[in-house]
């Protein structure tokens, strides 16, 4: 059984050897990168270390901020993020409380959404608003599943974070078809290479199963590129700005949600 103690060594050591080759690259943004991930891998890997509250303070902190990244890529006002936020906190603490009602969690977190547009009468962007509130509910929720996963999810983040940067840089360097036109600069090649060697990481971690690497192999890179889609229709980069070296939540997590969605459906 994977637990997050067996983990703790593994992350450690991975942030270790990280930051000895962030150095010696002496690359300014590669360091900033690594700076941020010393930061939070530990509090991250704290609160799992917790149990279900600590994941659920995690889940709930990640997703209304991916919340706010969401609305801002969708402009959408105050009010819709707001009760955006409130609906996907309200399934994440459910998810932890009363785990038998997250389908009624969910009904009624899609309701309230909803009726914000409704509500307001409007009749010139109320569709566009209650599309992408619903589509945010659907697509950030699922961060709820970190929950009962606990230690599993952390793994997973851990082999869709290491198959992400492996696809960037074998991408690059191998060259080939491109993956999909929602993201021209990854390949085919890369995409290959990353997952072998997010399943290669959890073999390490011993976690490697059938769905998971399913969750690795198809749901990292299909997160990646549904993130890709809505940031070309958004017409930006990256999801925000304030994360050093990494622009935005959403930039970071969004292989991590589709894989998740991917492991809860297959388990």
């Amino acid at each position: 059984m994977i637990t997050v103690a067996s983990l703790a060594p593994w992350l450690g050591g991975a942030l270790a050897l990280g930051g000895v080759a962030v150095a010696a690259s002496g690359r300014r943004e590669l360091i900033v990168r690594w700076c941020a991930w010393a930061v939070g891998v530990p509090l991250v890997t704290g609160a799992f270390w917790w149990g279900e509250p600590g994941t659920a303070a995690v889940a709930v902190v990640v997703g209304v901020i991916a919340v706010l990244e969401f609305g801002g890529l969708m402009l959408l006002g105050p009010v819709d993020r707001a009760v955006l936020a409130a609906a996907l906190a309200g399934v994440v603490l459910t998810t932890w409380l009363a785990p038998g009602e997250v389908l009624r969690a969910l009904a009624v977190g899609a309701l309230t959404v909803a009726a914000v547009p409704l509500v307001t009468g409007d009749a010139d962007q109320g569709l566009r608003r209650l599309g992408a509130g619903l589509l945010g509910l659907a697509w950030l929720s699922v961060l709820a599943a970190l929950v009962p996963l606990g230690a599993s999810a952390l793994a997973l983040f851990v082999a869709v974070s290491v198959a992400d940067i492996t696809a960037y840089f074998a991408g690059r360097r191998l060259g080939g078809p491109r993956l999909s036109p929602l993201s021209p600069a990854k390949r085919w090649s890369g995409t290959l290479a990353g997952a072998a060697a997010g399943l290669g990481v959890l073999a390490v971690l011993s976690a490697l199963s059938w769905p998971m690497a399913v969750a690795v192999a198809v749901g990292g890179p299909a997160g990646d590129l549904l993130e890709s889609m809505i940031k070309r229709g958004a017409q930006v980069k990256d999801a925000g700005h304030w994360l050093p070296g990494s622009g935005g939540l959403l930039d970071r997590i969004d292989s991590l949600l589709v894989a998740l969605a991917v492991l809860l459906v297959l388990s």
